[in-house]
């Protein structure tokens, strides 16, 4: 289990006053976005062709910074952001992301196995060939049993994709029920005079393969503990072992001796020679640090207040790159006040995209977004149900234009929840902080008594996901885990995904509609659409959840990433972002 995170203290502002902070910063911000446009447009060159190992740039410490920790060192069970990317360094599954730059970075390779699999039976089999040779980074070869142990483990440990991503092979319906008898009997065999291993599902999943690329389908020792390893580093396949941790200062990373270059496109073979990790240091002073070179990488998101002086002086150090990640307000669709449609949609209409836009950092790096599925993916949201001027569920408009503050003021009073009180959570970055102080202002607003609680970064997601913490509504962040609509719909939102009382409860809202579920289930199962089928049912997904709102979409973002004037060979990959194997610091 991660830890609790401790009672946050009420933050209640006057409105009024509170009010007047937001407005300054929101016209400073005002004035900044042309400088943020025109960084993004100098920052983001072509992707560069990715050339051969080069061994003269091999060796050196790569320094990454952050405000806070991220969270338990176990692959199977982390989901932040911050530490996936980095486990991609460490880890491998059976499949894996192409391991360059550009859209082909969206492709599925084979990595521990030998190749990928034709799927048999309709779909319903997968025969997998394990590589020789592959060792772990404590000596032990990789072995057809760490595989099928790794997979039930994923069932044993409670990890948050149990439900959406592997529920789909044979016997993990009774692994979600009793994960700790977990066998996955039937839909796991290996044959280690073969090297294989077969996998049986009980229903097409034309998302499988990518689900396998995921982290936490890693492959670990069989021997791996049956429970959340804390700040245990598990012995790992890739370039990288994780060596030291102390969530309040460092992560220390060195390579892997007995790691061996299998497939460049899979996993290829690093130029540091260490990777270390400081925690404990604030955003801004973060920035400065990485301007300065004493860190090389900063994770955190760049206050917005910063980003006028990169895009005048430091370009060079300054990247813009798409991803599929967004900003939303989940709302608790089982606790008052939005357990009531109308206290949801009110929310909606009211909400100030443009706003939300310019606290990123403006229009050069964020847009306005109404539905569940950011622009960079297939079946992109297409519409808007909660603007001004008329629009709505019947008569959505094609874009959004401004928030509609009297017919949000109109649904509070309709839903009876005029006057309740409403706290917020939002984490404690600057970005997140400034965000939430405009939404519990307009929470007031439209006729809440509103307040915000911020959360340490590190805890905040996991508390907003626990139903003992009774969060009303939230403001968070998601990222795409790989480029499918499915990780914004279903994974947010699919009942299988509610889980009272857990940490690991990734639908938020706690949100249930058997009419959504079965368009989604379709979309992933069905292997006899065309793509264009595939994406209108998640089109028509999309708009039955937006109907019902129990999320309220603010902006689809882009990734600013500033890097240190020392690190070369920026290599950027649309599921990993920046791929810490492969700068140079030497």
């Amino acid at each position: 289990m991660q830890p609790q995170p401790p009672k946050a203290t009420n933050v209640p502002t006057p409105a009024r006053h509170h009010a007047g902070k937001t407005l300054a910063t929101l016209a400073f911000a005002l004035a900044l976005h042309h400088t943020t446009a025109a960084l993004a447009q100098q920052a983001t060159p072509q992707p560069q062709q990715d050339t051969p190992y080069q061994a003269a740039h091999k060796g050196g410490t790569l320094r990454l910074v952050a405000s806070t920790s991220g969270g338990t060192l176990d692959p199977q069970i982390n989901y932040s952001g911050k530490y996936i990317n980095l486990f991609a360094v460490v880890y491998d599954g059976l499949t894996t992301f192409k391991k360059v730059q550009g859209p082909e970075g969206n492709s599925v390779v084979p990595d521990l196995a030998e190749n990928l699999p034709t799927p048999q039976d309709g779909g319903l089999t997968y025969i997998f060939t394990l590589r020789q040779g592959i060792r772990f980074s404590n000596g032990q070869p990789v072995t057809t049993a760490d595989v099928s142990a790794s997979l039930r483990r994923i069932f044993k440990v409670g990890s948050p994709t149990a439900g959406s991503f592997y529920s789909a092979i044979v016997g993990a319906d009774l692994c979600l029920k009793t994960p700790a008898t977990c066998t996955l009997k039937g839909g796991v065999e290996e044959n280690p005079a073969q090297r294989t291993i077969t996998i049986h599902l009980v229903r097409p999943d034309t998302e499988f393969l990518q689900k396998l690329a995921f982290t936490h389908a890693v492959i670990v020792p069989a021997n791996t503990p049956e429970h959340d390893v804390g700040n245990t580093p598990i012995p790992s396949t890739g370039p990288y072992r994780l060596t030291k941790y102390d969530p309040n200062t460092t992560l220390s990373l060195d390579r892997n001796p007995f790691f061996k270059e299998w497939s460049a496109i899979a996993q290829p073979q690093g130029y540091p020679d260490t990777i270390e990790y400081s925690f404990g240091i604030p955003d801004e002073a973060a920035v400065t640090a990485v301007e300065n070179g004493q860190y090389d990488f900063m994770a955190d998101v760049i206050p917005m207040d910063r980003l006028g002086e990169l895009g005048n002086r430091y370009t060079a150090q300054t990247h813009v790159r798409p991803h599929a990640a967004m900003y939303f307000l989940p709302m608790n669709v089982n606790i008052p006040p939005f357990n009531n449609l109308k206290a949801r949609q009110a929310v909606n209409y009211a909400v100030s995209r443009k706003a939300m836009v310019i606290f990123y950092g403006g229009p050069g790096i964020a847009r306005p977004l109404c539905g569940m599925v950011p622009s960079s993916l297939p079946a992109a949201t297409n519409f808007c149900f909660y603007t001004k001027k008329g629009a709505s569920p019947t008569a959505p408009a094609l874009q959004w234009q401004a928030p509609d503050l009297a017919k949000a003021r109109q649904l509070v009073q309709e839903s009876g929840t005029a006057g309740q009180k409403v706290t917020l959570i939002t984490a404690n970055t600057s970005v997140d902080m400034a965000m939430g102080g405009w939404v519990r202002d307009m929470l007031q607003n439209i006729g809440y008594q509103a307040s915000i609680r911020p959360i340490s970064n590190t805890l905040s997601m996991t508390y907003v996901q626990n139903t003992a913490n009774k969060v009303q509504i939230s403001l968070t962040t998601w990222s795409a885990d790989y480029p499918s609509p499915s990780n914004f719909l279903d994974d947010l939102l699919g009942c299988e995904n509610f889980h009272p009382n857990s940490d690991s409860s990734i639908n938020i809202p706690g949100f249930c509609n058997k009419q959504v579920q079965n368009l989604m289930d379709k979309a992933k199962t069905d292997t006899t659409l065309t793509p264009t089928q595939t994406e209108d049912l998640w089109r028509q997904a999309d708009r039955l959840v937006m109907a019902q709102s129990p999320i309220a979409p603010l902006i689809e973002r882009d990734t600013v990433v500033l890097t240190s004037a020392r690190l070369g060979n920026f290599f950027y990959t649309t599921v990993n972002q920046l791929f810490f194997s492969q700068v140079w610091v030497r």
